[in-house]
């Protein structure tokens, strides 16, 4: 709060020095107060906006990928954080004893943590999708599966195995690591479709591994690493684009480095796809989160019953 009031009063200061200067410069006037109505109608904005791109997008998804509980993550964040900006408010007022305030504090808080972070994952997501240059003179380029029809990939594998081949021409010495096991309703191993899709497009059978055994990322990386013969390999791996960051997670805690180039998808599938994604980086760090907002919770209970 003492910061807050001396940078109004600094800023009160820095107005009153060059009043008489502003008040000539008719055009810089008009320009702050521009970009003051900007900023302003960003900050109020922007969480409508955010809240109504989720709700579109995430009736979009249960349109076009069904009912299931894991497509409507976008329609329910949007539900939420409606219920957060416009409802949470107005029954924070209706808290009068400890408790209630209490209560409210603690939930506030972690809305905002939680969102807080939110915001953080995703601008990492984006930063981790950057690349300059595809020629990485890699070793191995690993594409992680994601599920078959029968013996038949789907457009968002074969989106993988298509980045995949890309890098591969970038990376001339490079192995193609096909990597995914045989789930429920699948005919055949997902790296076994994987590598049939790859050599019908043209890419030499000599230059993929198939890794046939795992059923999750952490173990597509985990098996995927130990078929590699090199010991200090380079190695890239290669996911749906809203997958890369926390594939890269889960490698960098295997001891695994790499780097991560993401196959794009659909915009409203990204979007509920983002915050599957970031759930499951709540889970891998859920011990962390949770000391920090047991932490605040505790000092808000000893401060208010105190007081």
């Amino acid at each position: 709060m003492h910061l807050v009031r001396e940078r109004k009063i600094l800023l009160f200061f820095i107005l009153y020095k060059y009043s008489a200067w502003l008040a000539s410069h008719d055009v810089v006037i008009v320009i702050l107060i521009f970009l003051f109505a900007l900023a302003v109608g960003c900050i109020l904005v922007f969480p409508i906006a955010l809240t109504a791109v989720f709700f579109i997008e995430g009736i979009k998804v249960a349109r076009h990928e069904g009912m299931k509980p894991s497509n409507l993550l976008s329609l329910l964040f949007s539900v939420l954080l409606f219920v957060y900006l416009a409802v949470w408010p107005m029954i924070g007022n209706l808290n009068k004893n400890t408790v209630g305030i209490i209560i409210y504090i603690i939930i506030g808080f972690s809305a905002v943590y939680l969102l807080s972070l939110m915001a953080i994952y995703s601008l990492s997501a984006v930063l981790n999708l950057v690349h300059f240059k595809k020629k990485r003179n890699a070793d191995y380029i690993v594409v992680l599966g994601c599920g078959v029809i029968g013996k038949r990939v789907t457009p968002l594998l074969a989106a993988r195995i298509e980045r995949g081949m890309e890098l591969l021409k970038w990376n001339p010495n490079a192995i193609l690591i096909m990597s995914g096991g045989q789930g429920p309703g699948e005919a055949i191993p997902e790296s076994e479709a994987m590598a049939a899709y790859a050599v019908d497009k043209g890419v030499d059978p000599d230059r993929i591994i198939k890794e046939q055994e795992s059923v999750s990322t952490k173990e597509n990386l985990l098996f995927s690493r130990k078929l590699m013969e090199k010991k200090s390999p380079k190695i890239i791996i290669v996911t749906t684009a809203y997958h890369v960051f926390r594939a890269l997670i889960l490698a960098k805690q295997q001891g695994i480095k790499c780097v991560g180039f993401g196959a794009k998808t659909k915009w409203y599938f990204t979007l509920n796809a983002l915050i599957r994604e970031f759930i499951g980086y709540l889970s891998l760090a859920r011990k962390r989160h949770a000391l920090v907002i047991g932490i605040v919770s505790v000092l808000v209970i000893m401060v208010k019953g105190i007081g």
